[in-house]
């Protein structure tokens, strides 16, 4: 297949690249490379998929419609994975107005491309941010999802409402997927299982929100990307399509997917799993909850398992370890 992949210097769009390159398919990268974070951790990505014969790279932003209307309709892709957005739950309070262009206007460009093209499958990414101050868990995607407490997840929720109408006026099969709390190799240093790491092995504090007393849906990137690549295979159409307890929208070839490991691990646990990993205990500052952030995310992930035939199953002490020692290879420590 050819398959284009926004946000292919960034994290997930690394581990999901280096994957369907893996299985021999022709990949097509677009990427802004800002430096929300370190550039030179983008570029190393970059430098790696650059590597293969079959991996065609574009550096330009979701916002300029020209450039990546150009780099989609030169393609011709099969099917449109798009990852990039403008990420992080708390910059998002500093700086609202990237989210706006980034995640709503980006996302609606390349919405307008892979309807110009007809891709086969649009998948696009969603976040477990936008069941916000939902309570029951775990989160389902039969749930109500009208209270974001971010503009970052007010962002991903109208893009989840962009993709159903585009859906529906298009005939454009759409699949929205819900990650929850990603890590391991490759990580944003912006996330806080890199900051602790970072910090533990440095000797310096860690700071620790609501006092510790929190929980997170932690899935390790590799499950992630394995189950995005199922997804891409299971093509919402109409009624023929749908599974048990399906999303399947009954006005267009939508649904929305959650993936996460179906666990909630105390930050506590895996705090204190990274410090074995690092060998050593971290300097723990105690602080009080961040506005925007939420208490605890569980996933229901049984939808992905009936669509896909796969559950994320790495523990997250495995994944911690293997995240740690990726961290120490690349710093060279």
């Amino acid at each position: 297949m050819r398959i284009f992949v926004t946000g292919t210097a960034g994290f997930i769009g690394f581990h999901l690249a280096e994957l369907l390159l893996q299985e021999g398919h022709e990949v097509a990268g677009f990427d802004g490379l800002t430096d929300y974070y370190e550039v030179s951790l983008k570029e190393s990505r970059r430098a790696i998929l650059n590597q293969h014969a079959r991996f065609h790279d574009t550096v330009a932003m979701l916002e300029d419609k020209a450039v990546l209307h150009d780099a989609i309709v030169s393609f011709q892709p099969d099917m449109i994975v798009h990852l990039a957005a403008q990420a992080g739950v708390r910059y998002s309070l500093e700086n609202p107005q990237a989210y706006i262009s980034a995640n709503v206007l980006g996302t609606f460009n390349v919405m307008e491309a892979a309807r110009e093209v007809g891709v086969k499958h649009l998948v696009m990414a969603s976040t477990s941010s936008v069941y916000g101050a939902n309570t029951e868990m775990p989160f389902g995607e039969d749930q109500k999802v009208d209270h974001q407490l971010t503009i970052y997840a007010a962002t991903k929720k109208a893009t989840e409402s962009m993709g159903h109408s585009w859906a529906h006026i298009h005939d454009l099969p759409t699949t929205m997927f819900r990650f929850f709390t990603v890590y391991g190799p490759w990580g944003r240093p912006d996330m806080a299982f890199f900051k602790f790491t970072r910090n533990i092995l440095n000797g310096t504090p860690i700071d620790i929100y609501n006092q510790g007393q929190m929980a997170r849906d932690f899935t390790y990137v590799v499950d992630l990307v394995r189950g995005i690549r199922g997804l891409m295979d299971a093509i919402p159409g109409g009624p023929e399509t749908a599974v048990d307890g399906d999303s399947l929208s009954p006005a267009a070839p939508y649904r929305v997917v959650n993936i996460g490991n179906s666990t909630s691990v105390p930050l506590l646990d895996f705090i204190e799993a990274i410090e074995e990993a690092c060998g050593t205990k971290a300097i723990r500052n105690y602080m009080p909850m961040q506005t925007g952030d939420v208490v605890a995310t569980w996933a229901d992930a049984g939808l992905l398992h009936r669509l896909t035939g796969y559950a994320p199953e790495t523990d997250y002490r495995t994944g911690v370890a293997a995240f740690v020692d990726w961290y120490r290879d690349y710093y060279e420590l």
